[in-house]
Order: C-alpha cells, then sequence, then structure tokens
C-alpha cells in the first residue's frame, strides 16, 4: 500500500519542530517500510515547499498560507490539492491525519482518511479542567465525523473522545510504538544508584507541579536521592507564567532542591544514555493519550511510578511492570519511588515484566502489522 501521513510535526532536521505525534509517525513509519509498504509524510506549517526522499521515505514540507482570517482554510485548500495530486499519480492510497485541531475539516481528498487519535485539543482542554475554544471543538468534531475509518492509540482515549463529541461512530484501537533496536538493553551503561528521572515537555499537564511535592517527601526520607528532569521548559497556560521550572522551583524544599538538576532538552537520541542511568522514572501525569516516553523506559528495563490515570493500566499493569499511583497523592506516590530505590531486586523485576510487554505490544513490528492491516480493510471498503 501507499500511505500518507498529514502532520504539523515530525523529528528531522529539516522540519520546524516536533512533539510526541510526530516520533509515533517515525516509528511507524520505519515499520510500514519494513513490511513494504510505501510512506509519504506531508508536514504542514513549515517554511517552504520543499520535497525530498529520505531512508524511502517521500517528505513533502508545506508552507502555510498567511492571509488574515483565511489562512487556515486556504492551507487546506493547497493541503488537499496536493493530497489529490498524488493520489493521481498513484503516489497515494490513503491518508492517516491526527486529531489535533481538526486539519481535515475542511479538506476533501479523493482517497480514503484515517484520524488517528492522540489526543485533541477538546480531549486535553478536558483532562486539564479548562475551556476548549469553540472553533477547535467545532473543527475536530468535524474532522472526526467526516473520516472514513477512526482510530485511537487507547481505549481510554477513544471512549473520552465518543463522550466529548457525542459520536456515535467506533475506534479501531492501535497503540503507539517504539524501535525496540533503538532501546537495547545490550550495551546499558551502569546505573546511577538514587538517580530519580523525569523527561518530557515540562508542563503542568504533565504533573511538572506536582513533582516537587512528591521529591520533598522523598528527600526526607532519603537525603541520597537525586532527582533530574529532562525536557523542553514551557509556559504555564493557566497562570500565564513563562516557565513551568521557575514554577517548579518555588515548590521544592531549599535542601531538596540542592539535589535536583534540570538538563533542559537533549536531542531524542540522547534521551537512551539518560534513561539507563536511572534508577528510577516518574511520570505523575494527568494529561496523555498513550505517552511514547513510558514505553521508551520500559524497553530500557526500567521502573517506573507513574499517573495511574486512565490510559496508564493499558501500558502498565500496578505492582507487575511498574507502580501507578495519583499525581495528587504526594506521599504515596514518594512511598514507591523509595521503594524501588530500597529494592534493587524489585526494580530489576519490573523492568524485565516491562520490556516483555513492550516487545509483545507496543514494538515496531507488531504495530505496523496491525496498522497496515487496517489500512488495506478501510481502502477495500472504499473501494
Amino acid at each position: 500500500m501507499k500511505i500518507a501521513f498529514l502532520t504539523p510535526e515530525f523529528p528531522h532536521p529539516k522540519m520546524v519542530s516536533s512533539g510526541g505525534i510526530g516520533t509515533s509517525i517515525l516509528n511507524l513509519s520505519k515499520g510500514l517500510v519494513g513490511l513494504g509498504h510505501e510512506v509519504s509524510i506531508l508536514v504542514y506549517g513549515q517554511k517552504d515547499d520543499t520535497f525530498f526522499v529520505e531512508n524511502d521515505i517521500s517528505f513533502y514540507r508545506i508552507k502555510n498560507i498567511k492571509l488574515k482570517g483565511f489562512s487556515r482554510v486556504l492551507t487546506q485548500r493547497k493541503i488537499e490539492k496536493l493530497i489529490n495530486s498524488l493520489v493521481k499519480q498513484s503516489k497515494i492510497d490513503i491518508v492517516e491525519a491526527p486529531d489535533w485541531t481538526g486539519i481535515t475539516s475542511n479538506i476533501k481528498p479523493k482517497c480514503p482518511v484515517v484520524i488517528r487519535l492522540n489526543g485533541s485539543d477538546t480531549y486535553f482542554c478536558h483532562l486539564d479542567n479548562r475551556p476548549v475554544k469553540f472553533w477547535n471543538r467545532f473543527r475536530e468534531k468535524r474532522a472526526l465525523q467526516n473520516a472514513t475509518a477512526l482510530l485511537s492509540v487507547s481505549q481510554y482515549t477513544a471512549d473520552l473522545t465518543k463522550e466529548l463529541f457525542s459520536l456515535e461512530r467506533d475506534f479501531t484501537i492501535i497503540p503507539n510504538c517504539i524501535d525496540i533496536n533503538k532501546f537495547s538493553t545490550e550495551s546499558v551503561t551502569k546505573v546511577e544508584e538514587n538517580t530519580i528521572l523525569y523527561f518530557g515537555t515540562l508542563i503542568r499537564k504533565k504533573g511538572l507541579l506536582e513533582l516537587p511535592s512528591i521529591f520533598n517527601e522523598v528527600y526526607k526520607k532519603n537525603n541520597k536521592a537525586k532527582l533530574i528532569v529532562i525536557g523542553r521548559d514551557a509556559s504555564d497556560i493557566i497562570s500565564g507564567n513563562h516557565s513551568t521550572w521557575a514554577m517548579m522551583q518555588s515548590l521544592f524544599d531549599a535542601t531538596a532542591l540542592k539535589n535536583v538538576n534540570y538538563i533542559g532538552s537533549v536531542a531524542y537520541d540522547e534521551i537512551k544514555a539518560n534513561v539507563s542511568l536511572a534508577s528510577v522514572c516518574v511520570f505523575p501525569t494527568f494529561a496523555e493519550a498513550l505517552p511514547v516516553s513510558w514505553i521508551e523506559a520500559m524497553a530500557l528495563k526500567k521502573a517506573i511510578v507513574a499517573s495511574d490515570i486512565g490510559w496508564a493500566a493499558e501500558i502498565i499493569e500496578d505492582s507487575v511492570e511498574g507502580f501507578l499511583v495519583h499525581p495528587k497523592n504526594h506521599n504515596l506516590f514518594a512511598d514507591r519511588i523509595l521503594e524501588l530505590l530500597d529494592n534493587q531486586k524489585l526494580r530489576n523485576q519490573f523492568g524485565i515484566e516491562a520490556r516483555k510487554k513492550v516487545v509483545q505490544k507496543f514494538s515496531i513490528e507488531v504495530v505496523a502489522k496491525q496498522s497496515a492491516d487496517f489500512y488495506q480493510k478501510v481502502n477495500k471498503k472504499k473501494l
């Protein structure tokens, strides 16, 4: 099959920016190419219009059209024209797009369109307990209603999205995936004892304003504990503060803060080395769909203490591959971390089970096969 991904982001030096959606598309694309399918990546919001081929994947950079009041609709028309041209040239059989802000709401490609839920703005606003913009919700719902078929990376995200948009349609569940080979444990560096790692964006919805209180409790009982924080700092949408890291610093006890090291952003390829060194990885998040960062840590056999909200049980079984605790329960979250810091045998046990699950459920090979089978069924029905 000839599969195209329409996306606002992709992890490539020639692209403007990237995040979790881009990483997910990268991993899935590798798997699809490995199965013999042809993949095209259409990335809008770029600096210019460019085409190039790399690693057997065709890339189309799309520059948004800027005209006050008409930018979105004109850019959508531009995307539609490109897709239909590629369909006419027999370069695309099917297009997949994310649910975020409903980019396909006014696009009518001459091929099937699949929407994959990684979390819409409506979804995340609901989890953050803040209002969603009317037009974002309208466009996201319209895109979902107009799609040929619907996917979701987790059952929780599918169920909540159906409820929020009052949808009568069903979703097929296919999770995010990672390249197991890239996260091999064969060359893992020696673990630094008493080291706790968080990696991801520094933002309220990922529980970063809970992390200081959790670490304060850990430090009270283990003053050798160190917290390493890796990721891009972000502004806080609720308070308007320009830096979540600045907000975090004021929440740490003065003595505990001395054992905190904020490294900032690191290249994606450097994440493995940092994760490998950690004793425990922590993810006290409030809002996700199916976080790739958790799966990456699990692939490296890391013991994890993470949020117990919604999607979490679809990744980790509590007390089998890690511990699940509500982010607001600071004392219990800290106690679980301390338990793992003090018990290397338990850490190793969790790590072995975690990697086993990743291989069986979240590896590129498994997810790419599921996705390809799904695309083929959708394409046959459309024909």
